[in-house]
Formats: structure tokens, C-alpha cells, sequence
């Protein structure tokens, strides 16, 4: 601790203080951070899974039967006994093959796993994990969960917006974002989309530099990344590595990393490191002295190896003998290697949990001169809810203009318009079947394309969205709001198209009022269609799990809504009433034949010598009546606000 001086003012340059850390208004991402000495005291951490006899669910899914007489609930033990200490300036580095727990341990460090489940003490500076540290944590997931149409500046200038404090100017925003794109070398990919396994970006390492880069822009004194190298070659990860080095050793940030398989070179870099086996600790310490500590439990190699290898096959359980033949059995190597830390190393990690002497004075920083209480920091940072909505918005729109009009999308909505357009070229007024057809066709495609589209919204968003909540970027209903209204854009444009094609090209009412009244009601179903869509997919966040149900759902709808079926039994009469699909139906029959009236005189109906008898019995039956348009027009309301509603509850009861 003593090489970092927290009371030591940051580097100056052109007379502004090159430090954006708490409220100081400068870029450089290098500056004296705020120090952190970070404990974890025998953490574990047990999860309740149900599990059955062999074959158990096969023979439920074949002969029908039950399996619960079968299942059991066993409590798994992830992480057992787990214990550590790293400082400012350092890299702590944590291996393991896969399932040994180091995910799970990186989420408890960060304060993300909370519970019964979790035990044991993690203290920063010597005092539990609080908000305060929280905010001065950044955690940098395994995957690269980020949007892929934004280009790399975008997205950090974004994320600095939403997280930055609000005493800084958006200027001094992008100043910090500007440096934090140079320190990490992603100035020549600054303009260049973040791209995805389909669309063409960034490189693999590029992207993760951006995400690290997403954590750096608040300066936190402590970076947690989840195998930040994975996936990139050993020249990439190397490079990454040093970043990180420099990160920990000019800026006094405390790092932990999670590393599958790294190189020599990169293991070189690593000042200590904590190796798990089956959720258990085998050896901590310094990377240089793990291979002696090794060898004086006469456990070493039999030739010449990476030690990050060799750590790893121990790991595993695979002991390499003198001869370089014989392998003990991978249990009972384990077993010893645990009980060697247990005996050799424990009693000193557990020493120096204890003695190391941290600075009383953590709980104050002085900054150029004048005194900051990291809990101001907080306090500073919350945007008000109208900042954060309408930066959310922005991002949302920029983001989904790629998606939302696509040519495939337009083309789609353009095609079926001119498809029905042609089937129904200039259709006789006279012709009630033929238009009401036409009129149903408009009501089924856009009762199930809008709905269909909005499914995959929340379940698409749902890593950005966690990440992003985890790390109280923003609130959820400012989330929520730009993300529906975000989408208005093509929920009026689209439909707006298909209306204005064939409305004149079919030959309805052709007067203006009448199309804008019609427009006005495939709008307002379109919202409550995508109401439907958004519920769904934020209650079940499965994409094809939701899509499947609500196209179900849709064709209840269709089948309900009183063109097909004219008389249901008596007993399903009801169903009608909740389907979307009969009160647009309904509507554009009152807007295009003013509720049956109109088409009753037309016809003679109301008098006592009708035209056709068994046409003004159908306009009897099927046009008038049943329910008015006010009525219509307020169950579309409470629908438009329910799914709404459905939707933000689904996801406040989210975890994240």
C-alpha cells in the first residue's frame, strides 16, 4: 500500500488535472486511483440442484409417467474454504480447468452473488462490501456483451454519459472517452462497428479492449475481468495482458482475472496466483513461487513446461512423475494437493488476511488539493431519470434503425401490400365478403407481424440489459421507456406504407378522413399487437419458447375473431372478447360501413321487401351490433396499457 500515496496529486498537463476519478474533470484513465485492498476469508458457496436416477427423464418423456418419486434435491458445493488477499498495483490471477468455480468466485468478489448460499467475509480496505465499492468496482464479463452496430466510440461515449458524474460537461465526457480509447490502442478502430459472429467489426481482441474499456471509463479502483484472453491468440492476449499490467501498476488499480490457459509469458506478468480444483484452493501466492512450492510437496514436472500448464494439469488432477510414465489417480492427487495447502500454505494466507495494515485514512481521498468522500462520488454519478431516458433513447435509436429498417423487413411489409392490393384491385363496395375479407387480412398481418418482431426485444437485450442494471447504469423504467418508445419509428412507418398501398389500390372509402381514421386504428392495434409481443418475451426471456406461444396465442385470435367462426357455441362465446384481432376487426368494419347502417339501407334490409334476405341476415349477424367502437376503442386501451405493464413487472423481477 505504501507505493500507492492516495494524498499524491495527479500528473498536470496544460494546467488541467489529468484525473477523471470521483468529480475531477480530466481523461487520463492512468491516474492515482482510489487504492483498494481487497480480503476474501473462507468463501463458499453451496446451490441446491434437483437431480434424478439415470434414464429417469427419458422414461417420463416416453411412457407419460411421473419422475418426482425419483428426483432429489442434493446441495453442490461450488466454492469451498476459498481464501485470498490482493493489493493496489497487483494482478491477481485465478486458474482452473472448467467448472472449478472461478466464475463464480469473480461474482462473489464483485458483490453480484448475494444470499444464504454465500458465507465467509470480503472486505474492502477491511470493511464489507458497500455501494460505495460497488461503484468503484468494474467488472468486465466473459463474454463480449455489447451492441454490434454502434461503432467503438459510440458505445464508450455512451456508457460515459450514463456512468460518468453529472458534474462533468458532456466535453469533459468525451475528453475522458478520447483518452480511455487511447490508453487502450482503439483510436484506428475509434469509427469502426462493434460487429458480431455476423455482422463484420472489430477484431476478437479489439473487442475486448472495448470492453474493458466499458469498466475503465469510471476509473475503478478495482477490475475484476472473467477470461478476458479467451478466444484471442497468444500475441493478442499478450498485448491484453500488459494493458492490464499497466492498468494495475501506474494506476494503483487492484485486478483480478480469471485465466484458462495462458502462456508462459503471460503467466510471467501475474504478481500472484490462486489455483481452485473442484471449488477448493490448491495453492496462492506469488506466480514465481508456485513451481518451489511444488516441488517441496515433491510434486514437479518430469520435463520443462509452461507453469500455467503445468498448474493446470494438477488442477486436473494429472501429477507428472520423475519417469514422465506413471499418473496417480486424479482423486487422490487432488486430495493430496489440498491437503498440502491446507497444511503448508492456508495457516499463511489466513496470517495475512489478518496482519496486513491498511491505511486508516482509506475512507477519504485528497485530490489536488481539496478533500473527496468517495461516498459523494454516488451521489454525483446519479443522472436524473429524464437524462438517462434520453440518452437511452438516443442509443436505442441509433441501435435499432439497423434492425428496424432493414430491407428485408420494408420488403416484406411492401410485398404483402402489393399482394393484396392486386387480390383486391378496386374491390366492389357492394362486394361486403370480398371487403370484409380484405379488412381481416389487414387485422391478421398486423395483429402477428408486430407481435412476432417485438418477442425477441427483451431476450435479445437481456446480457446488455443485466450487465448494464448490475452495474446501475441506469434505472429501469428510464430503460424501459426508450426502449418501447424506441421503436415507435418503425411501429408508425411500416404500417403507415402498407395502408397508404392498398387503401387506394383496393378501392376503399376514398375519402381522406376515412384513411386517417383507418390508419389510426391499424396503428393503435400495431401497439397493442407489440404490447403482446414485449409481455411475452420479458415473462418468458426465450426467444423461441415466447415465439411459439404467441403464435399460438395469434391464431386464437384469428380463429376468434368473427370472420371464420361467425357463431361460436355458447359455452366458448366469450373467447371472442379476448381476442386483439376482433376489436381491429370491428373497428375498420365501423370506420369503412359506419357500423352496419349504411349497408343495411344500401340493401333494403330495413325495409320490409329486402334485396337479398340471406345478405341482410349476414350484415345482421356479422356487421352490426356486438359491440360499439367506443367500446372497442377502450379495451385496445386497457390491452395497449396491461402488456405495458406485464412487461416492465417481468422484468423488475428479473435477477440481475
Amino acid at each position: 500500500m505504501s507505493d500507492f500515496n492516495e494524498n499524491k496529486p495527479p500528473k498536470q498537463m496544460n494546467g488541467n488535472t489529468q484525473c477523471h476519478d470521483l468529480q475531477t474533470q480530466s481523461p487520463s484513465l492512468l491516474c492515482s486511483s482510489y487504492p483498494i485492498t481487497l480480503k476474501f476469508v473462507d468463501i463458499c458457496y453451496k446451490l441446491k440442484v434437483e437431480s434424478s436416477d439415470g434414464g429417469s427423464n427419458i422414461k417420463t418423456l416416453i411412457c407419460g409417467g411421473s419422475n418426482s418419486s425419483t428426483a432429489t434435491i442434493e446441495e453442490r458445493t461450488i466454492l469451498n474454504g476459498i481464501t485470498g488477499i490482493t493489493s493496489p498495483g497487483e494482478i491477481l490471477a485465478i486458474l482452473g480447468p472448467s467448472g472449478s468455480g472461478k466464475s463464480t468466485l469473480l461474482n462473489a468478489l464483485s458483490g453480484r452473488l448475494r444470499g444464504h448460499a454465500l458465507t465467509g467475509s470480503i472486505l474492502a480496505n477491511d470493511k464489507k462490501l458497500t455501494k460505495q465499492i460497488q461503484k468503484r468496482t468494474g467488472f468486465v464479463t466473459q463474454d463480449d456483451v455489447l451492441y454490434p452496430h454502434l461503432t467503438v466510440r459510440e458505445t464508450l461515449l455512451y456508457c460515459a454519459l450514463l456512468r460518468l458524474p453529472n458534474t462533468l460537461t458532456k466535453d469533459d465526457k468525451m475528453n475522458v472517452v478520447d483518452s480511455v480509447m487511447g490508453e487502450l490502442g482503439l483510436h484506428k478502430c475509434a469509427d469502426t462497428i462493434i460487429g458480431n459472429t455476423f455482422i463484420r467489426g472489430v477484431s476478437g481482441g479489439e473487442r475486448k479492449r472495448v470492453c474493458i474499456g466499458h469498466e475503465m471509463l469510471v476509473n475503478p479502483s478495482l477490475l475484476i475481468l472473467d477470461e478476458p484472453t479467451s478466444g484471442l491468440d497468444s500475441t493478442a492476449a499478450h498485448r491484453l495482458v500488459l494493458t492490464l499490467q499497466g492498468l494495475a501498476r501506474k494506476g494503483g488499480k487492484t485486478i483480478i482475472t480469471s485465466v484458462h490457459q495462458p502462456s508462459s509469458r503471460v503467466y510471467q506478468i501475474f504478481d500472484s496466483v490462486l489455483v481452485l480444483c473442484e471449488g477448493r484452493s490448491i495453492y496462492f501466492g506469488k506466480g514465481n513461487e508456485a513451481m518451489s512450492y511444488f516441488q517441496s510437496v515433491r510434486v514437479e514436472p518430469s520435463f520443462p513446461m509452461n507453469p500455467a500448464d503445468f498448474l493446470l494439469d494438477l488442477a486436473n488432477g494429472i501429477s507428472h512423475q520423475a519417469d514422465g510414465v506413471n499418473e496417480r489417480d486424479r482423486s487422490n492427487t487432488k486430495q493430496a494437493l489440498i491437503s498440502a495447502y491446507n497444511t503448508v500454505l492456508a495457516p499463511t494466507v489466513n496470517a495475512a488476511c489478518i496482519t496486513l495494515d491498511n491505511k486508516k485514512s482509506w475512507m477519504k481521498t485528497t485530490v489536488v488539493g481539496r478533500t473527496i468522500n468517495p461516498r459523494q462520488y454516488i451521489k454525483n454519478s446519479i443522472l436524473t431519470w429524464l437524462s438517462q431516458f434520453s440518452i437511452l433513447l438516443q442509443r436505442s435509436l441509433k441501435e435499432r434503425r439497423h434492425e428496424s429498417f432493414n430491407s428485408l423487413r420494408v420488403s416484406q411489409v411492401i410485398a404483402a401490400a402489393l399482394l393484396a392490393g392486386i387480390m383486391w384491385w378496386h374491390s366492389d363496395f357492394r362486394d361486403i365478403q370480398d371487403r370484409l375479407g380484405l379488412l381481416y387480412f389487414i387485422s391478421i398481418f398486423w395483429g402477428v407481424f408486430p407481435s412476432f418482431n417485438a418477442v425477441f426485444a427483451f431476450p435479445q437485450d437481456r446480457s446488455i440489459f443485466a450487465k448494464e442494471r448490475a452495474s446501475g447504469m441506469y434505472s429501469l423504467s428510464s430503460y424501459f421507456m426508450a426502449r418501447i418508445i424506441g421503436d415507435l419509428p418503425m411501429e408508425l412507418i411500416l404500417p403507415s406504407i402498407f395502408l397508404t398501398l392498398v387503401y387506394w389500390m383496393t378501392g376503399l372509402r376514398p375519402d381522406i378522413w376515412t384513411f386517417l381514421q383507418t390508419l389510426g386504428v391499424i396503428i393503435g392495434y400495431v401497439l397493442v399487437s407489440q404490447g403482446l409481443g414485449l409481455a411475452l418475451g420479458a415473462i418468458i426471456m426465450d426467444a423461441k419458447r415466447a415465439s411459439t406461444i404467441v403464435t399460438i396465442i395469434m391464431l386464437g385470435c384469428v380463429l376468434t375473431g368473427g370472420f371464420y367462426v361467425h357463431k361460436l357455441p355458447r359455452c366458448l362465446g366469450w373467447i371472442k372478447y379476448a381476442s386483439l384481432t376482433f376489436y381491429c376487426y370491428r373497428l375498420l368494419i365501423d370506420v369503412q360501413y359506419g357500423g352496419g347502417e349504411r349497408v343495411s339501407s344500401l340493401f333494403g334490409c330495413s325495409t320490409s321487401h329486402p334485396i337479398n334476405e340471406a345478405t341482410c341476415k349476414f350484415i345482421e349477424e356479422d356487421i352490426v351490433g356486438q359491440i360499439t367502437p367506443l367500446a372497442s376503442v377502450g379495451v385496445m386501451l386497457i390491452m395497449f396499457v396491461g402488456f405495458r405493464l406485464l412487461a416492465y413487472i417481468a422484468l423488475r423481477r428479473m435477477k440481475v
